[in-house]
């Protein structure tokens, strides 16, 4: 009797213990994944569109553009980027009237300037304000930060995708320079250490660079009460081509020039991640889907979380100021506490993946196989 208890409590130990060993290899497995088999390697591009792009976007000149700034912009912020070598260039798209939220950005995760001896840039990127008593406002803002790029089109939910677009001419035209560009949101707490210190870990294939949260076969919003309808005339496909959600990604400089050179043949009125990820198709580059941008989740507060993930969203003013500074002002993290912090951020940030799947592409793929 006493044999056949310790054989099944062996058994039961073999069971926990391959169990963690899956969970393991499943939750670290993932990060393994992307990060070695998932990399792009260089393509050979045989289609001419793509071809007449890249090159285009290797012989862009943007000094006749910076003659006729006034024409694009109310605020050129042209200075901001000039004199230093830029690592690493975020550009947070905002709206006017939040003053209140861009100076809680500038209290916390955007107050730094270097990271690892590299050079960071945060800037914000507004559109035009309908209040004249706003726009002064908005001009006593920049000349005390010198953070603002205010562009000379009305900021309103249906001009999302020319901020995005002013973003990319800016970034290629004032700052060149910048290896590496982030785009994202006010809504957005961003971790710049571990995302500098991903970026350097980046030693090899450094073109092309375009990795964020990947949407597979967003479905067009065909509303036509809808803000964000999208009629067949401007995108006719049933499903828009893979992107990085728009709460955050990451590009490198040369795939904001492509970019930039595509968007001339793309409608701006579909969503504004949609169009990067057109303009990325139309170039030949294929979005890296990594799962430490946790979309539009927002990752509950722990210092040692915030080691690994890049970002989270809706975090309220207050709570991003008061998380700053539990963060910065924390103590180091032990082993233990680590290891936690790990496990719960990609916990989290995996099963927001599942959010983006669309159970009626998957249906549709499922009968499809079946035939």
């Amino acid at each position: 009797m006493q044999v056949t208890v310790c054989r099944l409590r062996t058994h039961q130990w073999c069971f926990i213990l391959f169990n963690v060993v899956l969970f393991h290899a499943l939750l670290f497995g993932g990060d393994l994944l992307e990060e070695y088999f998932l990399r792009s390697l260089p393509i050979t591009y045989t289609d001419a569109k793509i071809l007449e792009i890249r090159e285009k976007a290797r012989k862009l000149d943007m000094e006749p553009h910076k003659t006729n700034i006034s024409k694009s912009y109310i605020i050129s912020g042209s200075e901001a980027c000039s004199n230093q070598e830029v690592f690493l260039l975020t550009i947070i798209c905002s709206r006017p009237e939040n003053r209140t939220r861009r100076d809680a950005i500038r209290q916390t995760w955007s107050n730094m300037t270097s990271i690892r001896g590299y050079t960071v840039l945060t800037l914000f990127a507004l559109g035009k304000p309908s209040a004249e008593t706003m726009q002064r406002e908005i001009n006593e803002e920049s000349q005390k930060y010198s953070d603002v790029i205010e562009g000379n089109v009305l900021d309103s939910s249906r001009n999302q995708t020319w901020k995005t677009v002013m973003s990319m001419e800016w970034t290629v035209t004032f700052c060149s320079h910048a290896r590496f560009i982030l785009l994202t949101e006010e809504e957005v707490f961003v971790s710049l250490p571990s995302l500098v210190e991903y970026l350097l870990s980046l030693r090899t294939h450094l073109e092309d660079i375009y990795t964020g949260r990947v949407i597979h076969q967003g479905v067009p919003d065909r509303d036509p009460q809808s803000p964000g309808f999208v009629p067949l005339s401007q995108y006719p496909d049933e499903y828009y081509p893979d992107y990085c959600s728009r709460t955050a990604f990451v590009i490198s400089q040369d795939v904001a020039r492509k970019v930039f050179i595509a968007s001339k043949e793309v409608p701006v009125s579909v969503p504004p991640d949609v169009f990067v990820g057109i303009c990325a198709k139309n170039a030949g580059i294929i979005p890296l889907h990594s799962s430490r941008f946790s979309g539009k989740r927002h990752i509950r507060y722990n210092r040692c979380c915030y080691k690994f993930i890049f970002t989270s969203s809706e975090m309220a003013d207050d709570e991003l100021v008061q998380e700053w500074q539990e963060i910065s002002n924390g103590k180091d993290c032990t082993l233990l506490e680590t290891y936690y912090g790990l496990v719960s951020c990609k916990v989290l940030t995996y099963f927001d993946k599942f959010k983006h799947f669309n159970i009626d592409v998957i249906k549709k793929e499922a009968l499809h196989f079946s035939d």
